[in-house]
């Protein structure tokens, strides 16, 4: 499946895609907001290959698709919308980048591709997506993309040795089509 954007293309993980998401996820810019300390290659194998499993599912209720760059056909992250079940009417929507990419505007215009696929061509009436508070930049790509913030859990979860509290965000269909 293949989702292109203005600048970008998002579409389904190959095999070989691995390397490329090794490389950022090694970053410790990357890692700050993960409960990984380092990543390894079987990691990122495993990673990949999960996505590559989940667009076999029928009917496809879990859709991760690499961020690409299509001039050079660089893989720079990823962004996804997952379901319960086939036929749920929310989902949740999350993403990740190459820190050698923030700040272009990539994660935004990936996120709005991705709304735009869930309630055009999934017809979900909700979607939520939830981010680590300190982790500002990525509440703002989902303030822009539209979201409205819901709520802040507190103390939440637990990643290197300490509490972080969780923003969570959502947009209802009649809001994106009104935007539209």
């Amino acid at each position: 499946m293949y989702l292109p954007t203005k600048r970008l293309l998002l579409r389904d993980f190959e095999e070989r895609d691995w390397h490329r998401v090794l490389a950022y996820q090694s970053d410790p810019l990357y890692l700050r907001y993960t409960p990984w300390h380092y990543r390894t290659e079987l990691e990122a194998r495993s990673f990949v290959r999960m996505f590559m499993d989940w667009s076999q599912d029928q009917p496809r209720h879990k859709f991760q698709f690499a961020i690409v760059l299509p001039p050079e056909g660089r893989l720079i992250g990823n962004i996804g919308i997952r379901m319960s079940s086939p036929h749920a009417w929310e989902a949740e929507m999350g993403y990740e980048l190459d820190n050698n990419y923030w700040g272009h505007g990539y994660a935004t215009e990936a996120a709005m591709a991705l709304l735009s696929f869930g309630f055009r061509d999934l017809h979900l009436h909700r979607i939520f997506a939830h981010c680590i508070a300190e982790n500002t930049a990525s509440a703002r790509v989902l303030q822009r993309v539209g979201m409205t913030y819901e709520g802040r859990l507190r103390e939440c979860e637990w990643m290197k040795e300490r509490w972080w509290d969780r923003l969570t965000y959502a947009i209802l269909d009649h809001e994106w089509w009104a935007r539209m």
